[in-house]
């Protein structure tokens, strides 16, 4: 099996494994209820949605979700902030993306328990940025370590702009940017930032040729 797919055999497992572990909101208590107007809008409407949901689900669903809450309330704060994180992260990924993964965690899932381990193995060995790169998905997570000074010390109101950007990308020109990463100096790296995201998305493919030949 190739480096690559171990890797994203792996996030796969990782995010289904959030998906599982992740419950989501039960019925609103009265004083959250009451709370609901003064919460920003995007917030009341989770809610609100989640409240709806329970609403919907039949004695044996709202028993299994206890269950799995209650298992939820036994983790640590680090596991469950993982395990949040894990959650976000498929969140973030494009439905190709997702369908590549399930695929992938099918795979898995299907090989035996000894393969199953190896591959667990290998990734546990990764360095931990790279194996928290991989949470970005399978094409970001491919081009992380080449990419990962240009993310660094990124600033959180940029960080989804510059996924974004990322994302829009193509494969080659993801390697471009690489090597532009790795000539700018540390100190110059925030221009750089500044400049790609400055950019339209339809002009970046012209800014990156015109940045390398410089």
């Amino acid at each position: 099996m190739s480096r690559h797919f171990v890797r994203a055999l792996n996030l796969a497992f990782a995010v289904a494994l959030a998906l599982a572990a992740s419950p989501p909101a039960r019925a609103l208590p009265p004083e959250l209820e009451r709370s609901l107007p003064n919460l920003p809008a995007p917030v009341r409407a989770r809610i609100e949605a989640n409240g709806q949901r329970w609403e919907g689900w039949n004695q044996a669903q709202r028993h299994d979700f206890a269950q799995r809450a209650a298992q939820w309330n036994q983790l640590g704060a680090a596991e469950r902030g993982a395990r949040r994180e894990r959650y976000l992260a498929w969140q973030a990924l494009s439905p190709e993306e997702r369908t590549q993964l399930q695929a992938a965690a099918a795979r898995f899932a299907a090989l035996s328990a000894e393969q199953q381990q190896a591959l667990r193995a290998q990734f546990d060995a990764l360095d931990r940025s790279e194996r928290r790169g991989w949470l970005l998905g399978p094409a970001l997570g491919a081009d992380y370590p080449a990419l990962q000074p240009l993310l660094a010390q990124l600033p959180a109101q940029q960080h989804s702009a510059m996924l974004s950007a990322l994302r829009g990308l193509t494969a080659l020109q993801r390697k471009d940017l690489a090597v532009l990463v790795q000539r700018t100096p540390p100190q110059d790296r925030e221009r750089l930032r500044s400049g790609l995201l400055a950019t339209p998305a339809a002009q970046r493919g012209t800014w990156l040729h015109d940045a390398l030949a410089r």
